[in-house]
């Protein structure tokens, strides 16, 4: 169950059918409440017509036997009185509930009595026959209050119980005074309609939740299928480590697309990387084996013919052997994503310091500060100074200079120079451009390469050029202080 639900194909179905879910019972409460209320309002309004109706009667002296409202064809009705008294009711009303009294047998007023005092005075005096209904509407005699009021309740008509919407008039009688009129209408619609609306609803309710969930399966599905692929496709790239091979991109326009694209870049990266790493260890191996093949055979021949022993050639095998192990360590540093530290350097300053027993290399420089590791910066400007003296005829020249916000070292020298084409592929490693020359003489093939990877790391750039007096001109930018 938790695998089951631990997918996104199950989690999108539940939450697409809770929320359907939720809102088909929010709508169909909504319909059940709207219906109700307006099938009450109508049985209100057909209860208000019968009691209206005979509010008219009894204003024009209809006698409570001759009332056409008293059949119970229309509903029940009762007549009550200002004193609550039944005085007249439907005919085979047996029991009722909701109006003003229970009681289902007419106990009219003495006809000698306050009928007589009524409509005497209504003769003599229409002021004083004046009356107010409960809501306190003055009524002349023959007058019907415009305020109705409404209330529910059952009744019992020859047997059959039902529940009723009654509504209360009240008139101000000529001979009889102030009556009130309860008329019912039936409310069996109301709950015919709302008992069939939630049968629908109830039997509706759960299959369209059903269709809702098989859609969103097989939809999400659908859009997750090409998510396996890819899923599959790593899968099978991290069992063969086979960083050639590619997922596979649907030729659709959305995110899954753009995922899959992303993972294919991804995995290009790494294969180059790979490569790169490869080509770096194979050529580091190629580099290293030279040096300790050479020391090797003067150890070999020292250790049998000990008068043969080239002890200097053996101390510039080790050296340069311990130049390359520094230069492979930093780089596989650098590569490590190695920062450096935020000191602050004086390029001017370091300038002079790595031009100091070199000859042929002068120095022009105005102080120009910037933040980084003193020991790398000295290292690039040490690896610049060797290329130039390499290939200079007679001399290298230094200079620093604020340009803006940058601080701009450059090195130029007097010497052939590089060519266009092969101003960025100097900077890669282990690249050497004259094939005539000796690994003694001309070194790894490393020190642009770290030089340039040591720029980068503190936010700058190195680049190649031309020289004013012909030969090359290499300018290291940074960042100054405060400006990184």
């Amino acid at each position: 169950m938790s695998r089951l639900f631990g997918s996104v194909r199950a989690r999108a179905t539940l939450g697409a059918t809770l929320v359907v879910a939720v809102a088909l019972v929010a709508a169909g409460t909504a319909v059940v409440l709207s219906l109700r209320s307006n099938l009450t309002g109508e049985a209100g309004t057909q209860a208000e017509r019968s009691a209206r109706a005979v509010a008219a009667e009894l204003a024009v002296r209809t006698p409570y036997d001759k009332l056409s409202g008293l059949d119970g064809d229309d509903g029940p009705v009762q007549i009550v009185d200002e004193d609550g008294r039944l005085v007249a009711a439907s005919d085979d009303l047996e029991r009722i509930s909701g109006t003003a009294t229970a009681d289902v047998t007419p106990r009219p007023s003495d006809p000698d009595g306050d009928d007589d005092d009524d409509d005497s005075d209504g003769d003599s005096d229409g002021d004083d026959s004046r009356g107010s209904d409960d809501s306190g509407e003055s009524l002349e005699p023959g007058e019907i209050a415009r305020e109705t009021t409404f209330s529910n309740g059952s009744a019992t008509i020859d047997g059959d119980a039902e529940d009723y919407r009654f509504a209360a008039v009240t008139v101000e009688t000529h001979d009889r005074g102030r009556l009130t009129v309860h008329a019912g209408a039936p409310l069996a619609a109301e709950h015919s309609a709302v008992r069939t609306a939630l049968t629908v609803m109830l039997i509706g309710f759960p299959l369209l939740l059903a269709v809702v969930a098989g859609v969103t399966w097989l939809v999400t599905g659908r859009a997750l299928r090409p998510v396996e692929g890819i899923r599959r496709e790593m899968a099978a790239i991290t069992a063969s480590e086979d960083l050639a091979r590619r997922v596979p991109e649907p030729a659709t326009h959305d995110e899954i697309a753009r995922l899959a694209r992303t993972t294919n870049e991804t995995l290009a990266a790494l294969e180059a990387s790979v490569e790169r790493q490869r080509s770096f260890v194979a050529d580091a191996s190629h580099e290293l084996r030279s040096p300790i093949a050479s020391l090797r055979t003067q150890l070999e021949v020292a250790a049998a013919h000990p008068e043969l022993l080239d002890l200097e050639g053996a101390v510039e095998d080790t050296v340069r052997l311990q130049h390359l192990a520094a230069d492979l360590l930093l780089l596989a540093r650098l590569d490590a994503g190695e920062r450096p530290a935020g000191a602050r350097v004086d390029l001017a300053a370091l300038a002079r310091e790595e031009a100091a027993g070199r000859p042929g290399v002068t120095v022009d420089a105005e102080p120009a500060e910037v933040s980084g590791s003193r020991g790398q910066l000295g290292r690039v400007l040490a690896n610049l100074l060797d290329n130039g003296r390499r290939h200079a005829r007679e001399r290298v020249t230094v200079t620093v200079r604020r340009e803006g916000g940058s601080a701009v070292l450059a090195v130029a020298d007097d010497g052939d120079g590089v060519a266009e084409a092969d101003r960025e592929r100097i900077f890669e490693r282990f690249v050497r451009l004259d094939a005539a020359r000796s690994r003694d003489d001309g070194g790894a093939g490393l020190g642009l390469a770290i030089a340039r990877d040591v720029a980068v790391r503190h936010g700058g750039t190195l680049t190649a050029g031309a020289a004013p007096a012909g030969g090359a001109l290499f300018e290291l930018r940074l960042p100054l202080a405060g400006r990184e």
